[in-house]
């Protein structure tokens, strides 16, 4: 076989490093011994290897190209499997990435920050309306002295002298494909890339410390029990003065006393005496809107509905409002004198509708009755 490694890889001496890189994975994958078949497969594997492990380095590459083989015995090189040989582009040829691949470079030290959850309590009358509030939050907030950087004011981030600013180191193992280059994040700059010689005294190196903000908020009309409201960017400020998170206003509804909420409607209970259920009559009912002057029509019933359009809650999402429900509970005395009695009496006969009178109304009437005739001392 020819000794003229761009011969071996099948390239031009002016080949680009990526030409040079996809000749030898495609060759590779042919003669690797355990994909090829038949005799001197395993040999063409090797000289293929070698072509590249000098054809790959530009230093090795510029001696070869001036007429000294590197890779020769005496040559300097390392041999197979010696430094700066590329067999994590092997593992990259089968498998798509080498190992500690996604960890090719530093990573950044600002982060974006977490997001908080914040309760926010609201009236009936806030929900119905819509309201303007203001919220007090503890979270993080970029570091007033250092500005974000991490370090102490007049110094800066100095380049990790164990992996040179790469936020890696590379290891040799071994593997069924022999020696494999490995990545791992540097245990000395944690990956960064970078170490902070001095850092900031108040935030000590985080790039950020602890505050209490308060937060404006408009909520829309229509907001129930659960509903999430998103302040974009509100959140705590990541490490490394990164950027900030979101905050989340979950509402949480009061009861009232007098409303019930179902929805996007109001319901509440409206007491009115027997005798103005039966002849009808007005009444003035407190809303949420201001006093409402209600007609009770002649003839209500217990239990019957009156409804009031569009004074219920604020429609979110479609905008109007809700109606009010007001359930009429007409009330029946039960203290009636004997005048009123007889009153009633009176009207039912008139109506048509005597009935035997209640032995229990029987008994208390005689209790009462003997009563008041012993204190009157008859």
């Amino acid at each position: 076989m020819s000794s003229n490694y761009y011969e071996i890889l099948g390239v031009s001496p002016d080949a680009t490093p990526d030409q040079i890189k996809k000749a030898y994975r495609r060759l590779a994958r042919e003669l690797h011994p355990d994909v090829a078949t038949g005799d001197g497969a395993e040999e063409r594997f090797k000289d293929v290897s070698r072509a590249y492990e000098v054809l790959s380095n530009p230093e090795k590459r510029q001696m070869y190209d001036r007429g000294v083989d590197p890779a020769a015995p005496g040559g300097g090189a390392a041999g197979f499997g010696g430094a700066g040989f590329g067999f994590q582009d092997i593992f990259e040829t089968f498998f798509g990435a080498g190992p500690g691949a996604g960890q090719r470079g530093p990573v950044p030290r600002a982060r974006r920050g977490q997001d908080a959850l914040v309760r926010l309590d609201l009236d009936l009358a806030d929900a119905v309306f819509g309201a303007h509030r203001e919220v007090q939050v503890d979270t993080a907030v970029v570091c007033p002295t250092c500005q974000g950087s991490c370090c102490r004011p007049g110094t800066s981030p100095r380049t990790c002298d164990v992996c040179g600013g790469r936020g890696v180191v590379q290891r040799v193992a071994r593997s069924f494909l022999g020696q494999v280059m490995t990545s791992s994040p540097c245990a000395a700059c944690h990956g960064y890339g970078t170490v902070i010689p001095e850092p900031c005294p108040e935030c000590s190196g985080e790039g950020r410390v602890r505050s209490r903000r308060t937060l404006s908020v408009d909520v829309p009309a229509g907001v129930d029990t659960g509903t999430r409201i998103k302040l974009t960017g509100q959140g705590e400020v990541g490490p490394g003065g990164g950027p900030a998170g979101d905050v989340y206003l979950e509402v949480r509804e009061r009861p009232h006393e007098v409303f019930v909420r179902r929805g996007d409607d109001l319901h509440c209970t409206l007491p009115v005496p027997m005798t103005a259920a039966a002849l009808g009559t007005v009444v003035e009912l407190q809303t949420l809107d201001g006093p409402l002057e209600l007609d009770v029509r002649p003839g209500t019933q217990p239990g019957q509905v009156v409804v009031q359009k569009g004074l219920g809650v604020g429609r979110l999402h479609t905008g109007g409002r809700g109606d009010l429900h007001v359930h009429v509970d007409v009330q029946v005395p039960t203290n009636l004198d004997d005048e009123q009695t007889e009153l009633l009496r009176r009207l039912a006969e008139l109506r048509g509708e005597e009935r035997p009178a209640s032995r229990l109304a029987r008994a208390d009437g005689g209790m009462f009755a003997k009563l008041r005739e012993k204190l009157a001392g008859r």
